[in-house]
Parts: C-alpha cells; sequence; structure tokens
C-alpha cells in the first residue's frame, strides 16, 4: 500500500489584502488567517499596493495606512518574518511586499527605510510609469530610468528582491542584463498561453530562469485564458508551460488574492491550495516538483539572492 504524500508548505509570493483592509474594510477578504490554516500556507506575501495614480504625500499616506493594518494583523496574532528560512512550521507568517515603488521617488535612502521595516520584495511599477520605470500597459521598449537603474541595485544590495510584475520588457531587460542578482516575478502567467502584455514571453521566461530567478503564477483568469472557463487545470497549464522553459525547481504560486475580480473554478482563496496541490499530482508532477511548486521554489529563491 503507497503512502499518503505529506502536505507541502504552501508559499504565495503576492495578494492585495492589506490594501483591501485599508480601503474597504467592511468587505470580507479572501485571505484570512483560518483560510490559510486550512490551504497549509507557510508564508503568505503581503503586498502594499500603490492604488490609483496620485500625488506622492497622498501614496505614502496609504502606505503609512497599510503598515497599520499590518500592525492590527500581528496584534490579532498573525506573525511576520523577515526571511522565508525563519518559517519552521506549518503555521501561516507574513512576508511584507511593495506593488509600485512611488515611494522611492524621494532618494535612494528612502529605500533602507522600508527595508528596515520589514520589505523584502518591491514590484518596480504597477500600471503607471513612475520615477524608475514604465509598466507594460503604457509600451514595451522604455527602459528603466537612471534613477531606476540605481534603485534596483540599491535594493539588491539590501536584500530586497526585485519584482518585475508589471514591468514592461526593457525594464525587465536592464535588470537582468545591467544587474547581477536575479529578479522574480511574484505573480505573473506566459504569454504563449494567453497573449497579454502582462504576462512573460518564452524568452523572458528562459532568461528569467537562466539567471536564477523565480516566477509566482497569477490566478487571474483574465490572464490565464481568453476562453469563457478558467480552471485549477488552467493553471497548471502554465506552470507546466514554463516548466518548458526551463523553469524547473523556479515557479510556484503568486495568487493575487484580494487583488482579483474572478479566480478559476475551484481556487477561490487559499483554503483552496489542497486541491492545486492535487491537481498538479493528477498532471504527472513528481513529489520533489511538487514540493518545490507549493513554497520550496520561492523559499530557495531568497536563498540564492
Amino acid at each position: 500500500m503507497s503512502e499518503t504524500p505529506a502536505s507541502p508548505r504552501v508559499c504565495d509570493a503576492h495578494c492585495d489584502t492589506l490594501y483591501s483592509l485599508l480601503t474597504a474594510p467592511q468587505k470580507p477578504t479572501d485571505v484570512t488567517l483560518e483560510r490559510l490554516q486550512q490551504g497549509g500556507v507557510a508564508i503568505q506575501t503581503m503586498a502594499m499596493y500603490v492604488g490609483p495614480a496620485a500625488g506622492l504625500d497622498v501614496i505614502e499616506q496609504r502606505f503609512e495606512g497599510m503598515f497599520d493594518q499590518l500592525e492590527a494583523l500581528k496584534q490579532a496574532g498573525w506573525r511576520q518574518v523577515d526571511d522565508p528560512k525563519e518559517v519552521i512550521d506549518a503555521q501561516p507568517h507574513m512576508l511584507l511586499s511593495i506593488e509600485g515603488c512611488e515611494v522611492f521617488a524621494r532618494g535612494l535612502s528612502v529605500i533602507a527605510d522600508y527595508r528596515a521595516r520589514g520589505v523584502r520584495m518591491a514590484a518596480i511599477t504597477w500600471n503607471h510609469p513612475n520615477a524608475l520605470g514604465t509598466p507594460h500597459c503604457v509600451d514595451a521598449t522604455t527602459g528603466l530610468s537612471g534613477y531606476g537603474l540605481n534603485a534596483v541595485r540599491e535594493m539588491q544590495r539590501l536584500g530586497i528582491a526585485v519584482d518585475v510584475s508589471h514591468l514592461n520588457e526593457a525594464g525587465f531587460y536592464d535588470i537582468l542584463k545591467k544587474t547581477d542578482v536575479p529578479p522574480l516575478a511574484s505573480h505573473s502567467c506566459a504569454r504563449a498561453l494567453r497573449d497579454h502584455t502582462r504576462n512573460l514571453t518564452d524568452g523572458q521566461l528562459r532568461a528569467l530562469f537562466g539567471a536564477g530567478g523565480f516566477v509566482g503564477l497569477n490566478f487571474f483568469p483574465m490572464f490565464l485564458t481568453d476562453g469563457p472557463v478558467c480552471t485549477i487545470d488552467t493553471v497548471i497549464d502554465h506552470i507546466q508551460h514554463m516548466y518548458d522553459q526551463g523553469g524547473a525547481g523556479m515557479v510556484g504560486f503568486g495568487s493575487d488574492f484580494d487583488g482579483i475580480s474572478t479566480k478559476p473554478e475551484g481556487l477561490d482563496n487559499p483554503g483552496d491550495f489542497p486541491h492545486l496541490i492535487e491537481g498538479l499530482r493528477r498532471r504527472g508532477f513528481d513529489e520533489s516538483d511538487v514540493l518545490a511548486i507549493a513554497g520550496g521554489a520561492f523559499i530557495r529563491y531568497f536563498e540564492r539572492i
């Protein structure tokens, strides 16, 4: 009789729960402590999302509000870690990230301030240009600004993982060609399977994996398929495609829970991660790959940087 595989520790590289708690406090969130426990989530990355375009003072106020929400979660018993390797049990832990680096515009010294407050990942842009770079939805050809490249190098020096989700292609390649620490894409999908500028081309995937980066799969159906139905198997199709581009051991999850309006069938919140894990096994991924996709690849990425 075969043994039942152990439940893997899940790591999720992106959610927008802090922003949801700040801006819609009465709205139930996808991510709750109970659902993280149900789903076997050991690390839930909590993004401080920049939100709609606004003046820097307004954006900084939003970020302070999200820091307040983070502290409220910690007071309620949630645990924050500064490094994934600090996770020594199966209980949920939070890792802090930024989605949109507008707050770094005041100067490179600000980056150290955010690192001291626990930020371990930072996406260069959301969907509007800033002092560092240009998003996918504006153009593909405008590279990082001079300040942006210096900011990336400072992030790398401080141990902040540089996140290329939402960044355009020219900015993506600036990071790979002009710096020496591999970036990650916290919540992105494969453009070969869904032709959307938000997704990564096969060339980008091969370059990122060749450098030792990481991709977390976004669960938003808009980025997964142009068909009428999106299922767990649709998500796994993108994982398989990334493996085919050399991504073995460098692909995981970046759900975007609390930031997406629809979800794949059967994958509504973190409590449903076991369904996705079982789907990977049914697809034929061996147990070492299942463990890597669930969370091991994310943890090892941070060891590499």
